[in-house]
């Protein structure tokens, strides 16, 4: 076949197309691709009786779209075409057969790669919507999907997996991903699946945004959003109750406030039945119920009594007020005296018995408690390439060794995401305490070590006041990756970055080039390809410690953070001889070096 471009007036549709109909074809589909980029796959054409004439076998749909473009105002460019060489319509009808019948469409999960390489290869999600007539939600659906670790896709493609599932883990960070690879490897193991995979990825029951009653503004804790769905999900249950119970004693607080004589909250194992209940009005004593459920969810009920306590007052056997509780043994004054002055005796003991008290600390901060708030610093971001970036990074790895090594001492489960709140034990914070007492002051110290490290909160002051006093060369840990260089979006930190690893030279004479180009020589320098000289241990000043900027604007957290801290960074020698120790204070000592060795 010889392939030609042609114009579009010397085209008509041959008999021989077995799609010929008088009828114009749906053209729907290809219409947003072939806007955008033309048509790229040519059509099937033959002579038509004249040199410059020639009808269509093959292509029809794409014939109808490139004219409707036209129509439209746009291109009206010639079409590639593959003329056949003349024959007879079997022949026609054979080539317009082997193209409509043998074509074969991509499997489902080739097109989420294949979608996630274009974007890999610059291509925005909004483009792609244009080019393949979607919404940006369904291409960020594909996008999730085809970012899923290539063992559940594969699995998907092998009709392992259901598609609920493969949908609920797009929620998964790559960590939990690999996890609930483990467990579905593992023959003896049960990898949760479709809803019940929810609950594991949330840490028990998933609870959407859309049950929250409080203001979701001033919610400071992490939601999942779910491209599949219309509402996210919150990622710690734990902090979704705390904020959601104090905006049910609130809205209690504003019933009773409102003149209702009694407002009792359902519990989450128990369910208010409207067939056992009257209602009634807040005059003749209703009384406000607010069921709240397992998955969050809450519900007002104003105005109701009991069905035996309505009988019963129209009965006029009872009053309109609520039914006497039962005396207990002890007052509440009573039960405060004697906690006050148990708790007194134990923490003076206690303050008096460091041994003890160590444990007893870093089973708070393990566990929490009423007074002791502890969050876990997550490792992960909105974008998945900076979270996929933390997880294979040289330092999360070796920090992994250690929280291992410390969940085995503990007894925890190896596959905990950490020490802090990762767990739940038999007994709760004594449990724990009874396992801290068998273990030696040493491995202690590791404990308390990953547990501090675990809730070191990411972008403060502290951060840059221990990266200083601990010397840490980031070097020794980072390297420039893609997901770097990605975010990097600025001309000017381009130019300047590409003079730290090539020179001013180099950086002034590609001043003016693409911010692609620059990317290119800087990623080059780094690796030692294309002939650039290698730069080794190469650290943005923004990543060092104490770190710096690159320009006046301002704008960079770790400086800020670090211009908060800086009076550490001022090395003050003591004035004065030193004082001179005890026997005790130096026995303290000595102690405190062994336990630090």
């Amino acid at each position: 076949m010889q392939l030609e471009n042609i114009d579009r007036a010397k085209l008509s549709v041959s008999p021989a197309n077995m799609r010929n109909a008088k009828k114009p074809p749906d053209i729907s589909d290809i219409l947003p691709s072939i806007r955008v980029r033309g048509v790229l796959v040519p059509l099937l054409v033959r002579p038509n009786g004249s040199a410059d004439s020639f009808e269509i076998v093959a292509g029809r749909r794409r014939y109808y779209a490139a004219t409707t473009v036209a129509d439209e105002g746009g291109s009206d460019g010639p079409l590639p075409c593959a003329i056949l060489e003349e024959g007879d319509d079997a022949a026609a009808l054979e080539a317009s057969l082997i193209e409509n019948l043998v074509r074969e469409n991509p499997d489902e999960v080739t097109q989420w790669e294949q979608f996630t390489q274009l974007v890999k290869k610059g291509r925005k999600a909004s483009e792609i919507a244009d080019t393949f007539g979607m919404n940006e939600k369904m291409v960020g659906r594909i996008l999730a999907l085809g970012n899923l670790l290539p063992p559940i896709r594969k699995a998907y493609r092998r009709e392992e997996i259901d598609a609920a599932t493969v949908r609920h883990l797009t929620l998964a960070s790559k960590a939990q991903q690999k996890a609930w690879l483990a467990l579905f490897r593992d023959e003896e193991a049960y990898a949760p699946r479709g809803g019940q995979l929810k609950a594991w990825l949330f840490g028990g029951a998933s609870i959407f945004t859309s049950a929250a009653i409080f203001d979701m503004a001033e919610f400071n804790g992490q939601v999942v959003s779910d491209l599949f769905a219309e509402d996210g999900y919150f990622a710690d249950a734990d902090q979704f109750w705390e904020a959601q119970t104090a905006a049910i004693e609130a809205k209690k607080a504003e019933y009773l406030e409102a003149g209702w004589r009694d407002v009792q909250v359902i519990p989450q194992d128990s369910y208010f039945q409207t067939w056992d209940h009257e209602k009634t009005t807040k005059r003749k004593g209703g009384r406000v119920y607010i069921d709240v459920s397992a998955k969050g969810e809450v519900t007002f009920h104003e105005g109701y009594l009991s069905a035996k306590e309505a009988w019963a007052r129209e009965a006029g056997q009872v009053s309109s007020t609520v039914e006497k509780p039962k005396r207990p043994e002890i007052t509440g004054p009573m039960a405060e005296y004697v906690d006050l002055h148990r708790h007194a005796a134990v923490r003076n003991e206690l303050a008096a018995s460091p041994y003890v008290a160590l444990r007893v600390m870093v089973a708070h901060a393990i566990c929490g408690s009423p007074l002791w708030n502890v969050k876990v610093q997550e490792q992960r971001s909105r974008k998945e390439a900076i979270t996929e970036s933390m997880e294979t990074s040289v330092a999360e790895a070796r920090f992994d060794e250690r929280r291992r090594a410390v969940l085995a001492v503990l007894g925890f489960d190896a596959d905990e995401a950490t020490v802090t709140l990762g767990h739940e034990t038999r007994n709760g914070m004594s449990g724990l305490l009874l396992r801290l007492l068998d273990v030696p002051d040493s491995v202690v110290m590791e404990i308390l070590g990953v547990v501090m490290a675990e809730t070191l909160a990411a972008g403060s002051e502290l951060v840059e006041t221990l990266g200083v006093h601990l010397d840490v060369e980031m070097a020794d840990y980072w390297t420039a990756g893609e997901a770097f260089l990605d975010l990097v979006r600025d001309r000017e930190i381009l130019t300047a970055l590409l003079s730290d690893v090539g020179g001013a030279s180099i950086a002034a004479a590609n001043a003016s080039e693409k911010t692609k180009t620059v990317k290119g020589i800087i990623s080059d320098h780094l690796t030692g390809e294309n002939g650039r000289e290698k730069i080794d241990n190469w650290v943005p000043r923004w990543m060092a410690f104490p770190p710096s900027t690159y320009t006046t604007r301002g704008g960079v957290g770790t400086v800020a953070a670090a211009e908060r801290a800086k009076w550490l960074m001022e090395e003050d020698e003591p004035s004065g001889p030193e004082p001179q120790k005890t026997d005790e204070a130096a026995s303290a000592a000595e102690e405190n070096e062994r336990i630090a060795a």
